[in-house]
């Protein structure tokens, strides 16, 4: 899973950025769910104090994310997953944090190749106790953490994922430029960050996070957990 903390990159935000950075979180909690208009731009410019170019800037830069569907006359909505592929493309975290501005990098924290456990089987739907690749990662937006990833790989179905360190790239865009999916499971909660997480992203303990849970499967051969 992908625990993303509240949007503290220590630094102000820009107007635009604030925009982002509110809408996105509205959509990401819930709060405005599949099909929900966005309130217009003079609606936003008036909300924000802002000039007409700065809503549309960030408007667009949503719509290339994934996060909003712009129609001609009718307005912006909250984008609904119309192929596994916008699914999984609306939760990019590069993608997210370059839409608001920042700068992007990755860590790989932790790689550990095992036997799979109950909890695994469990998370992947595995039948038998096969190998996989537990991965825990930080993604960054500017000069802080964004979001904690803990990921496991199913080794059964993606065998060369065992040679790979990921210290280049996150197992994310890895898995997706080398796996044709035929069916994602995704969900989105809130949780208050535990003593691990808190540490992980720099945040107080009990601070409020959305947890972004994701299962992928390949030709019915269950893929990834995150």
């Amino acid at each position: 899973m992908s625990i993303i903390g509240t949007m503290d990159v220590g630094e102000p935000l820009s107007l635009h950025q604030r925009i982002l950075s509110d809408i996105r979180e509205r959509i990401l909690s819930g709060a405005w769910a599949p099909g929900h208009r966005i309130p217009f731009e003079h609606e936003l410019t008036a909300e924000y104090k802002c000039s007409r170019m700065t809503v549309n800037k960030a408007l667009s830069q949503l719509a290339k994310a994934g996060l909003i569907e712009r129609r001609r006359r009718s307005g912006s909505f909250v984008r609904r997953p119309q192929s596994q592929a916008a699914v999984l493309e609306i939760h990019d975290i590069r993608i997210e944090v370059e839409a608001l501005g920042l700068p992007y990098c990755y860590e790989r924290v932790a790689r550990h190749k095992r036997r799979s456990s109950a909890e695994d089987r469990t998370l992947l739907e595995l039948d038998s106790n096969g190998p996989v690749l537990a991965l825990e990662c930080r993604h960054f937006a500017g000069k802080r953490a964004f979001a904690h990833e803990q990921r496991l790989i199913n080794l059964a179905a993606v065998a060369e994922a065992a040679d790979e360190e990921f210290f280049a790239v996150a197992p994310g865009p890895w898995l997706i430029a080398r796996v044709p999916w035929s069916a994602a499971e995704h969900r989105i909660r809130a949780v208050a960050a535990d003593r691990h997480i808190a540490a992980a992203l720099d945040i107080e303990a009990g601070a409020p996070c959305l947890v972004v849970e994701r299962r992928t499967w390949s030709a019915e051969h269950p893929v990834t957990h995150v």
